[in-house]
């Protein structure tokens, strides 16, 4: 790891600042879709990155949601395998045996759109959920993805606002299967689920003893008492060849509870599995 990966890597703790991912710079909005009832859905293209720095960047950020450095040694301490051995043995969904690579693809998903929400839209997105699993090749139940946005770190406000993001990939070509519209409907779910998520994360930042961001869970667990802005999300990560304006464009969500909070988003891309299998093999060959 280098001083350098270091720097810009996402801070796990309480939403310190930290650095844009260099490889954002890649995504780029490139046209915007009308649904059936006129809502709105951003469609941006994400190039695969060509410089090793951007990718070694990206890979480190991306072992870390799995695997602090800094814990990697201990953990592994034991076991007799290496860094990289431990990485894709044991925390990295499988590359080859199913269900690893849709896990692989759904997480690879998820991490993008946690970038895009924190980079681009401005929310601070816990991701400590990865080093979490029980097992490598499940997903984490509960809500995707959850960002936060204070006005103040120890006042709450009523503008304050928590946004909610479902995610769906296909990442390999075929027929489009209708992503957008699992996320959508999942999202219209989040309202349900949302405290559960709330509980586990401030759960994880007890065992870790960081405070500060248990307080930033805390101050949304209870809208009666301490009102805020709910919004939605959802995405679809496509890979160009799965990526069907006319499929994306009969999405509907006439049936989502916070249809005039919600926010759509499609990010395609070529080559984006070879991507992700790339990204988890640099971060395991360069721990």
């Amino acid at each position: 790891m280098t001083a350098t990966a270091a720097a810009k890597a996402t801070s796990a703790k309480s939403g310190a600042p930290a650095a844009q991912p260099t490889y954002l710079r890649h995504l780029k909005p490139v046209d915007e879709l009308t649904l059936a009832a006129g809502e709105r859905c951003q469609v941006w293209e994400l190039e695969v990155p060509k410089d090793d720095a951007c990718l070694s960047e990206w890979a480190f950020r991306f072992r870390q949601c799995y695997c602090p450095d800094s814990q990697l040694d201990l953990l592994r301490e034991g076991t007799g395998k290496t860094r990289a051995q431990y990485l894709l043995e044991l925390v990295f969904p499988d590359q080859a045996k199913a269900p690893g690579p849709g896990v692989r693809s759904g997480d690879f998903a998820e991490l993008l759109i946690a970038d895009f929400v924190e980079f681009l839209l401005g929310y601070w997105v816990p991701r400590d959920k990865y080093a979490e699993k029980g097992s490598r090749n499940e997903s984490v139940k509960g809500v995707d993805i959850v960002g936060f946005k204070s006005r103040h770190e120890d006042q709450h406000h009523p503008d304050d606002e928590m946004l909610t993001f479902e995610v769906k990939a296909q990442l390999r070509g075929g027929k489009y299967d209708e992503r957008l519209q699992v996320a959508v409907d999942d999202s219209a779910k989040d309202y349900l689920r949302a405290g559960e998520t709330l509980a586990a994360m401030k759960r994880r930042f007890l065992n870790s003893g960081d405070q500060r961001a248990m307080k930033v869970v805390q101050r949304f667990q209870n809208a009666a008492d301490r009102p805020y802005v709910l919004l939605s999300g959802a995405a679809a990560v496509l890979s160009d060849e799965a990526f069907d304006a006319a499929g994306l464009s009969a999405t509907s969500t006439a049936k989502h509870n916070n249809a005039k909070g919600l926010q759509l988003v499609v990010i395609k891309g070529e080559g984006l599995m070879g991507l992700a299998h790339a990204l988890y093999q640099r971060a395991a060959d360069e721990a």
